[in-house]
């Protein structure tokens, strides 16, 4: 996750006034509308970052544009577009959401395979990682073909690749040496 130190900051503001309100559901809920609103379309960022909308046009059109968001949610809104914050709004709902899953325990982990893993198979490569991680595992599977055979594994900031084409690579490298 690329976020700015600023954008963090405010996230994890957000997330202590969200635990401390008892409504992590519905704020991580809005984060999550603010962050598919930013993927739907380039021009929300390119308003957010704009210096010609004023403040409180901006508050009026998010406002409109987000309603029924929870009150802690629409007051940080308001509150980081008074500040002249608001090209942080995308950011903060990544970093907020990346921060509520540390919270709760839930661990993000991406497996690319050559083909469709068996269930099986999943099931003892998520065995081996648990006794390295500690929470819920969050798997998001993709298939890409050029792997040949086997799979990479990325946990956070870390990978394991045990794919054929990256054993290949490696002995094409050797052999070149």
């Amino acid at each position: 996750m690329k976020s700015t130190k600023s954008a963090i900051r405010y996230a994890k503001a957000l997330l202590e006034l969200s635990i401390e309100n008892s409504n992590l559901d519905e704020v991580s809920s809005d984060m999550k509308r603010i962050v598919e609103s930013s993927n739907e379309t380039n021009d929300f960022k390119v308003f957010l970052s704009s210096p010609v909308i004023k403040s409180d046009k901006k508050i009026e059109v998010l406002k409109v544009l987000f309603v029924g968001f929870e009150k802690l949610t629409s007051s940080f809104i308001d509150l980081i577009t008074k500040n002249k914050r608001e090209y942080l709004l995308v950011e903060i709902a990544e970093a907020y959401l990346y921060l509520l899953k540390k919270y709760q325990k839930i661990v993000p982990v991406s497996i690319t395979s050559a083909r469709k893993l068996e269930k099986e198979t999943l099931n003892q490569i998520l065995d081996k990682m648990k006794s390295h991680v500690e929470g819920d595992f969050e798997v998001t599977e993709e298939v890409d073909e050029s792997l040949i055979g086997g799979f990479i594994v990325r946990l956070d900031d870390k990978q394991i690749d045990a794919s054929v084409l990256t054993q290949l690579n490696r002995m094409k490298q050797e052999l070149a040496n």
